[in-house]
C-alpha cells in the first residue's frame, strides 16, 4: 500500500515504525513471540507547505509532522507509538516541550513524569479530531490509537534535540498499558506509579490554541510557539495543562 503524503504540493515518504522496533514495550510478549513484523504507524517529519513557511519554521528552530497510526492490536493491548521523553535544556531544569492536534480519528495520550528516578505522575488525555494536547516540559508521552479509525494527528516541536527512547525500553513500556476495552494495567516493572489522573485536551485560546482550528497556520503567527524553545516563562500554561481543575471522565469503555 502506497503511504506517501500529499503536502505543500508534493509526495512525502514516511518514516516507518515496525513492530520489531517496539518489541521491548510491548504488554503481551507470548504474542510477540509468533507475531509477524508488521508496520504500525507512519511519520512524515519537517513538512511545509511553501517555501516561505519552511524558511519561517526554519528561522524559528521548529519543526512541524504528522504522524498516521492504523487501528490495530499488539495482541492484549492497542497499537501504540513506542514512547519518548525530551532532552533538558541547558541550565533550566526543564526538557522540551510539544503540541499535538488530532486531524482525524481519537487519541489517548499517556504521560509520565518522573521526580528523583521514581513516575511522579501519569496522566491520560482523550483528544479528538480539533483537540489539541500539550506536552508539558518534564513530561514522556506514548500516544495510543484507542479505535477502529485511523488515526492522524499532527505536532509542532523545536528541531533543537533527538527524543530519549531508552527509559520507556528499561521499563518495557509506560507506567500504563491500554488494554483492548481501553482498561489500564499497571506496568510491573515500573517502581508502585501514581493512578492515573485523567485531564481534558488543552484548547488554550491565549496560546493559540482553538479547537478546530488547525494549528499548522500558526506559522502565520509564529511567535506563538516561542514557548517550544523557551518554556521557563510560561508557568501558567504548564499550570492550565497538568491542574486537576482541568480533570476530565475516565474513557469510556
Amino acid at each position: 500500500m502506497d503511504r506517501s503524503l500529499e503536502f505543500g504540493g508534493r509526495q512525502v515518504e514516511p518514516d516507518v515504525r515496525r513492530l520489531s522496533d517496539m518489541r521491548d514495550v510491548i504488554y503481551d510478549i507470548d504474542w510477540l513471540k509468533t507475531a509477524p513484523d508488521i508496520d504500525l504507524y507512519y511519520m512524515y517529519r519537517d513538512l511545509a507547505m511553501s517555501r516561505q513557511d519552511r524558511s519561517l519554521i526554519l528561522d524559528n528552530g521548529l519543526r512541524y509532522d504528522i504522524t498516521v497510526i492504523p487501528p490495530n492490536r499488539l495482541g492484549a493491548e492497542y497499537v501504540k507509538t513506542a514512547g519518548h521523553y525530551h532532552p533538558e535544556i541547558d541550565g533550566t531544569g526543564l526538557t522540551y516541550p510539544e503540541v499535538y492536534e488530532v486531524l482525524h480519528g481519537t487519541a489517548h495520550y499517556l504521560l509520565q513524569r518522573c521526580d528523583g528516578g521514581h513516575i511522579a505522575d501519569v496522566v491520560l488525555i482523550e483528544a479528538h479530531e480539533g483537540d489539541k494536547v500539550l506536552i508539558p516540559p518534564n513530561y514522556g508521552h506514548v500516544t495510543i490509537n484507542p479505535s477502529n479509525q485511523e488515526l492522524k494527528m499532527s505536532n509542532w516541536v523545536s528541531r533543537k534535540f533527538s527524543s530519549i527512547y531508552e527509559p520507556y525500553k528499561k521499563c518495557g513500556g509506560a507506567a500504563y498499558f491500554e488494554m483492548v476495552g481501553q482498561k489500564l494495567v499497571r506496568n510491573g516493572r515500573c517502581d508502585s506509579p501514581p493512578r492515573v489522573r485523567f485531564l481534558k485536551p488543552t484548547n488554550v485560546a491565549k496560546a493559540g490554541f482553538r479547537k478546530g482550528k488547525e494549528m499548522y497556520g500558526l506559522v502565520r503567527d509564529i511567535e506563538k510557539l516561542k514557548f517550544l524553545n523557551d518554556p521557563a516563562p510560561y508557568g501558567w500554561l504548564w499550570d492550565e495543562v497538568t491542574s486537576d481543575r482541568n480533570r476530565a471522565e475516565a474513557p469510556k469503555q
